[in-house]
């Protein structure tokens, strides 16, 4: 029904910057938010940034200043700009987009659901 493709991840140096990618493809009536999660080895996964499809956004107090969010409405799409990257940054990053599907799918019309990217690893050195 849908498939989701990330992009993004990478090494970079402290102070660094990195655009992460997340575009949803295939039966899709209407992206409705999406957002940005963490997860560190030994740690719980964490929200980074959430955007709504009227763009009002919210962001974890680690990364406030440093990270936007923005979204294409139309592409069904979310990104994370990254800048002035610390080490504490480390993790793998996971999107998660909330669509309404096109027609009938099993118990309802038009259903809304959430997708998650496969994970992008970002390691930033000292």
């Amino acid at each position: 029904q849908v498939q989701m493709a990330e992009s993004g991840g990478g090494l970079v140096q402290a102070g660094g910057s990195l655009r992460l990618s997340c575009a949803a493809s295939g039966s899709i009536f209407r992206f409705n938010s999406g957002g940005w999660y963490r997860q560190a080895p030994g740690r719980q996964r964490e929200l980074v940034a959430h955007i709504t499809s009227g763009g009002s956004t919210h962001y974890a107090d680690s990364v406030k200043g440093r990270f936007t969010i923005d979204r294409d409405n139309a592409a069904n799409a979310v990104y994370l700009q990254m800048d002035s990257l610390k080490p504490e940054d480390t993790a793998v990053y996971y999107c998660d987009v909330n669509v309404t599907l096109i027609g009938w799918h099993g118990t309802s019309w038009y259903p809304s659901n959430d997708y998650w990217g496969q994970g992008t690893q970002v390691t930033v050195s000292s």
